[in-house]
């Protein structure tokens, strides 16, 4: 029979002794359904599928259940250029890993307009072929994501973010914590007064930043310097570094870091020999440096899979919002030192 067709659930039911909504129970059914199917009974339909060499029609797998078995990935920045690949990759990797794990492919959403116009419900856009859709960005446009909350599609967000009608679920980094701990192991090396490097917000990553660094910050040190701005002149951080008194300083962007460190080695100053840096995690516009910098590590790879596990979970099983954090890990770095006193 095997040689002539392809085989069929009621081919296999026949010769297990079974009925055929047994041989789908065992197929393709939830832990609780097939618990109610005697072992000896699993087994015969398993050992008659095994010695056949059976295997089920996709197609009609996905209609059984009224999945696609596809997630979308959406992104509100582009995922693929070379500035931004260093951000968008490694999440990239952990969401493609983990959907191969549970059998879903994936479906990049990008004809969703360009730069600031791309928007999750685009006209003409394709989120329906998907069964729910990964979202990813540094900032998400409020009303989408409200309106995402508020009706039937699953989704998850990979990022924290706050309340849009409702709670969103989201798998995001405990950025405010692993700010915090930096800013505490600074004032253990006798660092007193601070320096802020970077914007307040809005984005919820880089408010979370600010607040871990302002409630340190309050517990027996001295904010002296704010810049609320990014990719300002180094040389112009580097002098209202040395007027403000501080003896470090923590940036949001690696790439102010980096060009502070070169213009202080250009004027004979070393990290952390004449000030400390420190940069709360690697963003966007990452350079390359020979210098480690004292920062923390953002577990890109992690939120991506557990983002991807929890959506899953969302389509397959209607679960209740999740909302995760996962731990910054300190990275030690060679720019934290103790705090040199200034005359």
């Amino acid at each position: 029979m095997a040689g002539h067709k392809r085989l069929t659930q009621h081919d296999i039911a026949k010769l297990a002794g079974v009925s055929q909504a047994t041989v789908s129970l065992v197929l393709n059914g939830a832990p609780t359904a097939l618990a109610r199917i005697p072992q000896e009974t699993r087994e015969r339909v398993q050992h008659v599928i095994r010695t056949t060499g059976y295997v089920a029609d996709p197609i009609a797998r996905r209609m059984a259940k009224g999945l696609n078995r596809i997630l979308g990935v959406f992104t509100y920045e582009p995922a693929f250029p070379s500035e931004q690949a260093d951000f968008f990759t490694p999440f990239l990797l952990g969401i493609e890993e983990e959907a191969q794990a549970q059998n879903y492919d994936l479906l990049l959403l990008t004809g969703a307009g360009v730069g600031k116009d791309r928007k999750i419900f685009a006209d003409g856009n394709r989120l329906r072929i998907a069964d729910g859709c990964l979202v990813l960005g540094r900032e998400f446009d409020r009303a989408e994501l409200k309106r995402l909350v508020l009706g039937d599609y699953p989704f998850v967000a990979i990022g924290r973010r706050e309340d849009a009608g409702g709670p969103v679920p989201y798998v995001g980094g405990d950025y405010t914590s692993g700010t915090r701990a930096l800013v505490e192991k600074a004032r253990g090396l006798g660092h007193e007064k601070l320096a802020y490097i970077g914007p307040s917000g809005p984005a919820e990553s880089i408010a979370d930043r600010w607040n871990g660094f302002s409630a340190a910050a309050r517990d027996g040190a001295e904010p002296v310097l704010h810049i609320d701005a990014v990719d300002r002149p180094a040389g112009e951080i580097l002098d209202a570094l040395f007027a403000s008194g501080a003896t470090a300083a923590f940036f949001v962007e690696l790439a102010d870091a980096v060009r502070v460190e070169v213009a202080a080695r250009e004027r004979g100053l070393s990290l952390p020999g004449d000030l400390s840096a420190v940069v709360l995690g690697s963003h966007i516009r990452a350079e390359r440096s020979h210098v480690q910098f004292t920062s923390f590590n953002i577990p890109r790879e992690e939120m991506g899979r557990q983002a991807t596990a929890m959506l899953v979970r969302r389509i397959e099983g209607a679960a209740p919002v999740e909302q995760i954090l996962l731990t910054c890990e300190p990275v030690e770095g060679e720019t934290l030192g103790p705090a040199k006193k200034r005359t």
